[in-house]
């Protein structure tokens, strides 16, 4: 009796620990599967205010805090845009001055929390830059997917994806360019952003099915005009538009990719977001365990596969201090494909953001890309 009693309780230990282990699991590999659009990533450190004064705001002294270049600054109730640090500016050891372009909405005041992102821009089109646009909404496999479009006088048209972290309010940070250059521009919500239809599980496949919708967005751009597509993705749209290139029945449509910041092993990017989130890195084999239950991503499929069946010219804008996305898997694309595959690289942006660190080098990189492809 003994004996079976000690079995019972080892057993009843055993299936315990088991499900602490799956619950741990679930927890640490939320942190990617369940990323909400516009929210800060884990990666991103909070920034405390420390004043502000004309055409400056002083803020925690942060490696985040040195970055080059222009971003939106955000906070709960607040969003503005800050330029570069001004570093001839006397201030405490403990704070950096940047440049304080614009307050867009709210207020900053000493004490706020507030993080960067590479969002300049808050509203639409219209609002943010003052172009005509119509709300439409692209049929997907899920249901109906709002989106933004631009007219243009081409018949190649740019799909805009986001990625990780944003919302469709992103691409406009280059919406001012294309724009510029005639292309019409869909700028596309898709499964899992406000007003599109969730996923069945209600999580986030880092591009794994979510590229169906961007298949959705070449059908509906055709279907009104378009004989070919530029897809334009960041972070995990990045990840989508590649897959739709290579997968699509309509990839024939797709005369270019811009990839920024390309999310191209899910198990990188999901190690880095669950440790950001603070799990101990002996738990991180149990956060990708979880995933792969959860969502069936799995690493039979790599970006290899997808670059040995690539044919669009493609541009890659990447750089070493992206902390998601390590930056060498798309050394290895544009490696593996130096026929198809130019890479930029961006130095001192975390992800996300290789426009905001120069913009005006990403800007003639893009607009000489896509000269030909008008």
């Amino acid at each position: 009796m003994r004996t079976a009693k000690a079995t019972a309780a080892a057993v009843t230990a055993v299936l315990g620990a088991g499900a602490a282990a799956v619950a741990v699991g679930r927890v640490a590999s939320a942190a990617a599967l369940k990323a909400p659009p516009g929210r800060p990533l884990p990666t991103e450190p909070r920034l405390t205010v420390h004043g502000t004064a004309a055409g400056q705001v002083a803020l925690t002294r942060d490696l985040a805090a040195l970055r080059p270049g222009t971003y939106g600054l955000s906070g709960d109730g607040s969003h503005a845009v800050v330029g570069p640090v001004l570093r001839a500016e006397s201030h405490p050891a403990d704070t950096v001055v940047r440049r304080l372009e614009r307050v867009t909405h709210g207020t900053l005041e000493p004490g706020d929390k507030v993080w960067l992102t590479p969002n300049l821009h808050v509203g639409n089109p219209r609002t943010a830059l003052g172009l005509d646009h119509a709300d439409v909404d692209v049929p997907g496999e899920l249901g109906a997917l709002p989106a933004w479009f631009v007219p243009g006088a081409r018949d190649t048209w740019v799909i805009a994806v986001h990625g990780l972290g944003t919302t469709r309010e992103h691409p406009l940070n280059v919406l001012g360019l294309l724009h510029r250059l005639r292309f019409p521009v869909l700028s596309l919500a898709y499964r899992g952003d406000l007003g599109a239809p969730r996923s069945p599980d209600g999580l986030h496949h880092l591009g794994e099915t979510e590229w169906r919708d961007v298949d959705a967005a070449i059908r509906y751009a055709v279907r009104y005009g378009a004989r070919r597509v530029v897809l334009h993705g960041w972070s995990t749209g990045a990840a989508m538009a590649l897959r739709t290139a290579v997968r699509s029945p309509v990839a024939d449509r797709v005369s270019g990719l811009v990839l920024d910041s390309p999310v191209l092993d899910w198990e990188s990017t999901l190690r880095a977001l669950a440790a950001a989130h603070g799990t101990p890195g002996v738990l991180l084999p149990l956060a990708l365990r979880a995933a792969q239950g959860r969502t069936g991503l799995h690493g039979d499929h790599t970006a290899d596969d997808d670059a040995d069946r690539l044919t669009a010219p493609t541009l890659v804008f990447h750089g070493p201090d992206d902390t998601v996305a390590p930056w060498v898997h798309s050394r290895r694309l544009a490696a593996r494909r130096p026929d198809r595959v130019a890479l930029r690289t961006v130095r001192g942006a975390p992800h996300g953001a290789m426009w905001n660190a120069d913009p005006e080098s990403y800007e003639e990189s893009l607009r000489r890309f896509l000269t030909p492809l008008m």
